[in-house]
Order: C-alpha cells, then sequence, then structure tokens
C-alpha cells in the first residue's frame, strides 16, 4: 500500500465523519422542536457509508463515502401541553423521538474514529519524512 492510499483512505474517512458529526449535531439541535401536527415533526437521520471500490483496489483498504441519509421511522414522542402555543386541538404537542444519549454515544465514536484518522496520516506523514533522510 503506497502511502498515497494511506491519505486518500483516511481523509475520506476524516470527510465521512465530519459528515457523520454534522448530522448528529442537527439531531441533537431538532431534539426538543415541537410541533402541532405528527407528519411535520423533524425525523432523525444517519448518514450511510460505503467503500468505494475501484479496479485497482488493494484488499487492505478503500476510501469510504457517504452515499445518503437515512431517515428514522420511529414514531414522534405525544406529550400533553395545553399551554404551549404549538399544541394542537386536543392540547397535544409532538417531539421527535431522538434518543440524546445515542446521540452523544454516536457523537463519541465518530470523535475518536476521526481522531484515529488524524493519527494515521500523522504517522504516514513521520513515515515519509523518515524515508527522505534515509540517504544521509
Amino acid at each position: 500500500m503506497s502511502l498515497n492510499s494511506i491519505y486518500s483512505i483516511a481523509g475520506s474517512s476524516m470527510a465521512a465523519q465530519t459528515t457523520r458529526l454534522n448530522t448528529i449535531a442537527g439531531n441533537m439541535a431538532n431534539a426538543k422542536n415541537a410541533t402541532s401536527d405528527p407528519k411535520e415533526v423533524y425525523q432523525a437521520r444517519k448518514p450511510v457509508f460505503a467503500e468505494m471500490l475501484s479496479s485497482a483496489s488493494s484488499s487492505l483498504g478503500s476510501p469510504v463515502q457517504v452515499i445518503g441519509m437515512s431517515v428514522s421511522e420511529n414514531q414522534p414522542v405525544m406529550a400533553l401541553e395545553p399551554g404551549n402555543p404549538m399544541a394542537d386541538d386536543n392540547g397535544y404537542v409532538y417531539y421527535p423521538n431522538v434518543n440524546i444519549i445515542e446521540e452523544m454515544s454516536e457523537m463519541m465514536m465518530a470523535t475518536r474514529s476521526y481522531q484515529t484518522s488524524v493519527e494515521v496520516m500523522s504517522n504516514a506523514r513521520s513515515m515519509q519524512e523518515k524515508l527522505l533522510t534515509l540517504g544521509r
């Protein structure tokens, strides 16, 4: 595996984890948005990743890409809040079924994956620098 392949794989991983972190942030930001119609409730999103295969792909790894977003099919949380301005005629408001604890654990995993990719790139750079000084 060439160092360029390492940079390509680690870079694509960093881009994918950035997308994952941004999606998590969006889910958490919309977790408490109430609506009066259950069909208009924010639905949590999760990125879908896929390996970028090419004819020159090695068995050691390939870059990754985000191929889309999956949308949660979870039912909204119905709460009786007659004083809420967003309440429907029966006094109910609907909140997204976003699990903050699950989102936080996803955020920690994405952060660790991003950090690992940064370390891989740093190690590859260090190896390149050592290769340059090998002939001295």
